[in-house]
């Protein structure tokens, strides 16, 4: 089994061009589940004990994820990386098993994530100025980076993926590739510009064309766990919500453009979702917003619902 895995795990990152993160997660759900099936068939699983897992087998190792306390969000995921493998299986291994398609998803709640005031990001502005005072060049790329994700409502792999190259020239767009190399147009605004021009001109480091454009201190490619301590620490500093992180500016850029009426498909397209359910989200959050809004000054409103 450790030769089929290994070989999906390869087809997902060379052929289907998936992270490293993703594919890393696909074969951690992969053997969680080759582990349950060991022990409850007290052997070895092959192949052929793969095509003869049946409903009883599936449920059983779902409910011993359960027992484990693992989320249902988590199992949801597990079970669709299950059946990703097995799909890979049948066309590779010829492989089949039905039963797998008669299991279904356990219902994941799906919350809704919150935008964040735009004032506050206005406020990041100064409160990078104040925290990064002794390096002006490490402020001016903190705020590069707020203001690209905020106004063209990038993913932060997709923000660090940037060359020099693609921001040569004040482009009036960018090229983005997104999850699943998946390529689209996001238009950037100048104000995100005229804050990248600061930080390439303060840099002192990564300008040939194909560098990184966000550098760390030492000039290495930043990374997602160095912006989002930047985030982290804008939100000690300005006291701001938990919910305070680089998505929710993501998310922020989204709500703001749907609810200046921005249609559906085109924030999907703007985003980079593979399903129009995910953009659907913002439909209800706007809803909310309107049905608060509702609920305290309507005057039709009732005193109980205020």
């Amino acid at each position: 089994m450790n030769d089929a895995v290994a070989e999906f795990i390869d087809y997902l990152t060379q052929t289907k061009n998936y992270s490293v993160h993703t594919a890393t997660a696909y074969e951690t759900d992969i053997r969680d589940f080759i582990k349950f099936y060991d022990n409850y068939i007290g052997a070895d699983v092959s192949l052929a004990d793969f095509a003869r897992a049946d409903t009883i087998c599936f449920r059983a190792w779902m409910a011993d994820r359960g027992r484990r306390n693992l989320a249902h969000k988590s199992t949801a995921r597990a079970l669709s990386s299950l059946r990703g493998f097995y799909k890979f299986l049948a066309k590779k291994h010829n492989v089949h098993n039905n039963a797998i398609g008669l299991i279904s998803s356990p219902k994941v709640p799906r919350k809704l994530s919150k935008a964040i005031e735009v004032s506050d990001v206005e406020h990041m502005h100064d409160a990078i100025r104040d925290i990064d005072a002794a390096e002006p060049w490490i402020a001016a790329r903190d705020w590069a980076l707020v203001t690209l994700i905020f106004g063209c409502g990038l993913r932060i792999s997709e923000a660090l993926s940037l060359k020099n190259i693609d921001v040569r020239g004040r482009p009036d767009s960018l090229r983005i590739l997104g999850k699943g190399a998946k390529e689209r147009i996001v238009p950037i605004l100048p104000a995100v510009l005229d804050a990248i021009d600061k930080y390439t001109r303060l840099r002192p480091f990564g300008t040939a064309p194909d560098d990184a454009l966000f550098r760390s201190v030492r000039g290495l490619p930043m990374s997602a766990r160095m912006a989002e301590k930047v985030i982290e620490k804008l939100r000690h500093y300005l006291q701001l919500p938990d919910y305070v992180t680089p998505h929710a500016l993501r998310h922020t850029f989204a709500t703001a453009l749907l609810a200046g009426g921005a249609d559906l498909r085109s924030l999907q397209e703007l985003l980079g979702h593979s399903s129009l359910s995910t953009t659907q989200l913002y439909t209800r959050v706007n809803m909310a917003e309107i049905m608060n809004i509702y609920e305290h000054a309507h005057p039709r409103a009732t005193d109980q619902e205020k």
